[in-house]
């Protein structure tokens, strides 16, 4: 009986310890849920369930309205690649606009992230100043930004005689298209300012200090140091500005509403206007999918050319 419990004992322990595990491993698992659940549970009815609706809506003639959902198939995507040339004016005006406001609210960006890096005694108060506007909503700042360009500037172009104020700032095509960057870039710049502050703290500065004792110049520090050492912030800056410039809806439809004749309607607008207002939503959730599409391609492959870079720095 003595050596039957002498056996017998390290098979209870291993017993124990399995169970004591298992439990371990459930008291985890249930922690994980009660933080993550929440949040992943919104994600599905907000984001995933709303998507998948749509790409079943991309195939059907519904109306937004009526019960009656019938299944057309490709016809919505042969629709907008055969007769719909307005939707690809909007996708040419959407990406060089994408294009002009990356580079110039990055450049801006950066550029204060510079300036407000440096030992300047308001430098926070002037980090808030220019971060401002990126708290205001689009709307709110088109309208204002409208009155700006209609009665503002005219003002201030009887009062100087400067040609620059007297140009019919939302009445034309190309100062149209260069007023709604101007403003994009006026409101999101300050948000990229903070992410590049925050990449500029944290350069190692006894780098810089040996490169200046071997008598590098303040744009060899920049270009060889600073820029290849903060590459992971111009990728998160890229990628934010790509994706927001290529959604823009509520700055320009409070701006320009598309005008003039059409010529600044974004693709967000476009299909906006073909889903509620021409009621032909399962035509418009085709458009909305062909967008997904090409906004997800331009970013991971911004994303894959700048961590490319990151890696060769």
């Amino acid at each position: 009986m003595e050596t039957k419990v002498e056996i017998g004992e390290p098979a209870i322990k291993s017993e124990i310890k399995t169970v004591s595990r298992k439990k371990a491993n459930l008291k985890k698992i249930l922690t994980y849920l009660a933080f993550v659940g929440p949040a992943l549970i919104f994600f599905l009815v907000i984001q995933i369930i709303p998507f998948l609706m749509g790409i079943y809506y991309s195939f059907t003639s519904w109306n937004g309205v009526s019960s009656v959902v019938e299944w057309v198939g490709l016809e919505n995507y042969i629709k907008i690649f055969k007769n719909d040339p307005k939707f690809f004016d909007s996708f040419i005006f959407t990406t060089k606009f994408m294009l002009a406001s990356v580079i110039i609210s990055n450049l801006l960006g950066f550029g204060l992230a510079l300036l407000l890096n440096a030992a300047l005694k308001s430098r926070n108060l002037l980090r808030t100043v220019f971060f401002i506007p990126n708290v205001i909503g689009g709307l709110l700042l088109g309208f204002i930004w409208q009155f700006i360009f209609v009665k503002g500037f005219a003002a201030i172009g009887n009062l100087t005689d400067l040609s620059v104020f007297k140009l019919p700032w939302l009445g034309d095509e190309t100062t149209a298209f260069w007023g709604i960057v101007i403003v994009f870039a006026w409101q999101i710049s300050g948000y990229m300012m903070v992410i590049y502050i925050a990449a500029l703290q944290g350069v190692d500065q006894t780098l810089l200090e040996a490169a200046k004792i071997d008598g590098a110049s303040s744009w060899t520090l920049l270009t060889k140091i600073i820029i290849p050492l903060i590459l992971p912030a111009f990728t998160i800056c890229f990628f934010l500005t790509i994706s927001m410039a290529f959604k823009i809806f509520d700055l320009n439809i409070s701006l320009t509403g598309g005008g003039p004749f059409n010529s600044t309607q974004s693709v967000a607008i476009n299909i906006y206007q073909e889903a509620f207002q021409n009621n032909r939503y399962g035509l418009g959730t085709a458009k909305s999918i062909l967008f997904f599409l090409v906004v997800a391609i331009f970013t991971t492959v911004q994303v894959m050319m700048t961590k490319k870079r990151e890696v060769e720095a």
